[in-house]
This record gives C-alpha cells, structure tokens and sequence, in this order.
C-alpha cells in the first residue's frame, strides 16, 4: 500500500469517528431554549428586528442558530443561558394562567410581580376557574418532560361535584369515554367524604386534555363545583397559601423530571 492510499484511509476513518454535528434550531427556538423568554415572545423580538447574530440583525424566527459558535444579542445584550429556575405556585380561582389576557382579567403573573424572577412559563394549564399547584420553569427541557403525554406524569385533583357518587359511577369515570373525538378517563377516582347533596371527590388523570375532568364530569350529568389540583407526581400543593409560591429544591425538581 502506498503512502498516499494509507493517508487517504487514515483520513477516511478519523471522519467516520468524528461525532456528529450539534442539531441547529430556528433563532425562535434557541431563544426559548435558553429560557431567555417563551417561543412567541422570541418570534416577536425577531420579528421586530431586536435579535442580532454575529453582528447582523436577523429578521427570520426559523434561521438556524447555533448559541455555542455564534454571538447573538437581543435588544443589544448578549444572550446566554439563564440561571434555571423553578416554581411551584397556589393559583387561586378566578386567575389567567397566561402572560397577558385581552379582557384585562388578572394572570399568574401579577402573582410574581418584583419578585426579581426571570422569564418563567407555565408548565401545563389550570383553567381560570381550576386552582391548585401550579408549576413554572424557564427550562423548556424539564418542563417538556413532564407535560408530553407520553410520560405520563400523574395529577392528583380534589373535586367537588354537586351529587352524591355511587360506585358505579366511580367505575365508568375510570372506564372513560369519548367527547369530540378525544378519550377521556380518570386513572383512578375515589369518593373522600359526602354529604346530602354534594361530594368531594380524588381524581388522578395521567394525561390532560383540555378541562378533561370537567368535560368527564358532565358527560355523566355531574356539575364540577371547585377543582383543586393537589399534586403532580410525588409533588404535594402542601401547605403553600392560595396565591404564593415557592422554589423548588433541586431534588424536587429532579424527581419530578425522572
């Protein structure tokens, strides 16, 4: 074998051991990524023409961005990753889980108001008239685990129903049904107390659709009075007060991500 062919191979082999290229994201994405602000907030920025890379202003959300060999600047300041952060939150009745509401209602974030906390996105939803534990994060990742479906996080709700449940019903909200072409079912539902007309139920759904116990409720003929999520996973709502919120200690936040 000649020198040049023993080169050529050498080469050959120092390539096909060479580990692959980092995936690029949209600048939208990387943005969101870094827990510098939501994914609609960043195609905004970009939009508007605040976001620079390497020097020039890039007006295309979708771009392919690479934070690890580029420099990027949003409105001027270079951007890196921001201290991680999460929270559990008692959202009382009657609050947005939103960033802004059109009809001026008030929104979890007046909760957080200078508290000197980074951009934080809900980690799923209560509805406005829901309450309970609540979790925020500006870490996409982590909070990504625990909302896809396919993971199947537990969420343990406490609800009032204006009837008196009897076991057979209690049954069927775990046999499911289907509404507007989605299955709907409890992983478990049990009767906690009763009283002549009303009663306080524990439900646990493993996936959440879009008011899903209310919709399960009703199909049954059952009005939901209060909605009280009381745990995700291993995480209890606790003793937090309607309306506060506490950090989550490192271990909390890394079991609930396993």
């Amino acid at each position: 074998m000649d020198r040049k062919q023993g080169q050529g191979r050498q080469t050959a082999s120092r390539r096909a051991a060479a580990p692959p290229a980092a995936p690029r994201h949209g600048l939208a994405r990387v943005l969101s990524k870094l827990g510098v602000c939501s994914r609609s907030q960043a195609e905004k920025a970009v939009r508007e023409g605040r976001v620079s890379v390497d020097g020039r202003v890039v007006l295309d959300p979708e771009r392919p961005a690479d934070i690890t060999r580029q420099r990027i600047l949003l409105d001027g300041e270079p951007v890196g990753a921001a201290r991680r952060v999460y929270i559990a939150l008692n959202k009382p009745r009657g609050i947005v889980v939103s960033a802004a509401d059109e009809r001026g209602r008030d929104t979890v974030y007046d909760l957080l108001k200078n508290a000197g906390l980074p951009w934080l996105g809900p980690v799923g939803r209560l509805d406005k008239a829901s309450e309970g534990l609540l979790l925020l994060s500006n870490d996409s990742a982590w909070a990504a685990r625990l909302t896809e479906p396919r993971h199947h996080v537990d969420k343990t709700y406490h609800v009032q129903i204006d009837a008196v449940p009897d076991a057979a019903l209690l049954d069927r909200l775990v046999h499911g049904m289907v509404d507007e072409g989605e299955r709907l079912a409890a992983k478990r539902a049990v009767l906690l107390r009763a009283g002549e007309k009303n009663a306080w139920l524990e439900v646990v759904l493993d996936e959440g659709r879009n008011r899903h116990i209310r919709r399960l409720l009703a199909a049954h003929g059952i009005g939901v009075l209060r909605l009280i999520r009381v745990a995700i996973g291993a995480l209890p709502l606790g003793e937090l007060a309607k309306g506060q919120w506490r950090h989550l200690r490192p271990d909390e936040a890394a079991a609930l991500s396993r």
